[in-house]
């Protein structure tokens, strides 16, 4: 049934807090929560000293004060954690054959074949001990057949620990869990899996395929799959390069920079809603200028993970300023987001309060069901520009 596969499974054990806890030594041992400061703003991290009161991440701020009293609210710095997050990847880099970035505190590596040389376990912990030696940041592992074991591994080591599951115990470790250890089994599924009488992975693995495929689709087959320790799912090698871009391409060679710039908003706007949508970040904004005469220039910044319009319009403009140096004509504008990595936008939401979260919620919605032009910025958007 299994592939003979070693995939290893880092993750950053409740990285924003530990991150903050470097920072700030002070904060060891106490209950720490990261997030907005205000009673509108939500949880992004917290400590495993909050999390005994109940407290953890989207839960509003006014809720987890009242859960945890003495804890300490810290104001999250997304700039910092891109940094630290930045160090963890390199030294992985370094030292791995193939490995994925999955999101800003969660690797995958591909070390099949690698335990004719080295053994796999071994090579993992001694990784895992570089990391820890030269960041000082927690961090735990799972090794196993594939990316969904190891991952579930991963959060039987927490924190701080490693575990490996060899291919003939994949279904022993599996079975007594909670579903809920299985990623893909969120907040809707759950209860609808509960309301069959599933509680456990062993008792969703018994379930007929064709019957999971008919009450759920098929995310039912793949849960149906990734319950009896299935999951082909390669290791997609991390690149910088893996990006999400726009251009548009002006009709007449145009020096109308204000309606160049209510263009950018236009197309940050538009690709910043595809990173939502497909619950990414990016951590590199790069704006395009091609000339009349065909010159073409680009100019990037790194910016700490984001997929938020506010945080990035900014960003876009002021590179904008920065690039348009020559005053000709310009035939042809774009942006580009690129060091993209999986995750949660609520995540640098430090500043901002709940119902900042709540409208982009809303307005993505509105744009899925009516298609992302039905709702916009206030910019004249009347113009010449064929968006490609």
């Amino acid at each position: 049934m299994f592939l003979s596969r070693n995939i290893v499974h880092l993750d950053l054990d409740t990285f924003f807090v530990s991150v903050e806890r470097l920072l700030r030594p002070e904060l060891l041992g106490k209950p720490v929560i990261v997030g907005g400061t205000s009673d509108r703003a939500v949880v992004s991290s917290c400590s495993y000293e909050a999390r005994r009161f109940g407290v953890h991440s989207g839960m509003p701020m006014k809720m987890a004060r009242a859960l945890c009293r003495d804890a300490v609210i810290v104001r999250g710095d997304m700039e910092q954690y891109s940094k630290h997050s930045a160090v963890v990847t390199q030294i992985i880099a370094e030292r791995s054959p193939v490995y994925e970035k999955a999101s800003i505190d969660e690797h995958y590596i591909d070390l099949t074949g690698m335990e004719r040389f080295f053994g796999s376990l071994k090579w993992a912990h001694e990784l895992r001990e570089a990391i820890i030696k030269n960041t000082g940041l927690p961090i735990s592992l799972g090794l196993s057949v594939n990316k969904t074991v190891s991952k579930i591994a991963t959060g039987e080591a927490k924190p701080n620990g490693e575990l490996q599951v060899v291919a003939d115990r994949v279904k022993p470790f599996l079975s007594p869990l909670s579903i809920r250890k299985l990623p893909g089994i969120g907040e809707k599924t759950y209860p609808l899996l509960r309301s069959m009488g599933v509680s456990t992975i062993d008792t969703l693995s018994r379930i007929p395929v064709d019957m999971m495929e008919r009450v759920m689709g098929k995310n039912g087959i793949a849960l149906w799959e990734k319950a009896n320790g299935i999951d082909l799912t390669p290791v997609e090698p991390y690149s910088e390069s893996k990006s999400i871009s726009t251009e548009s391409t002006f009709e007449q060679d145009s020096i109308d920079i204000v309606r160049m710039k209510e263009l950018l908003v236009k197309m940050v706007e538009k690709i910043a809603f595809e990173l939502r949508d497909q619950q990414k970040l990016t951590s590199c904004v790069t704006v395009k200028i091609r000339y009349s005469n065909f010159d073409t220039h680009t100019l990037q910044q790194r910016v700490p993970y984001t997929a938020f319009d506010h945080q990035l319009i900014p960003v876009v403009r002021a590179l904008f300023d920065r690039l348009y140096q020559r005053r000709m004509l310009i035939r042809l504008i774009g942006v580009r987001f690129s060091g993209l990595v999986s995750g949660n936008p609520q995540l640098n939401m430090f500043d901002d309060n709940l119902a900042m979260i709540n409208l982009y919620q809303a307005l993505d919605r509105i744009r899925r069901k009516y298609g992302q032009k039905i709702v916009r910025r206030g910019v004249g958007y009347p113009g010449n520009e064929i968006a490609r």
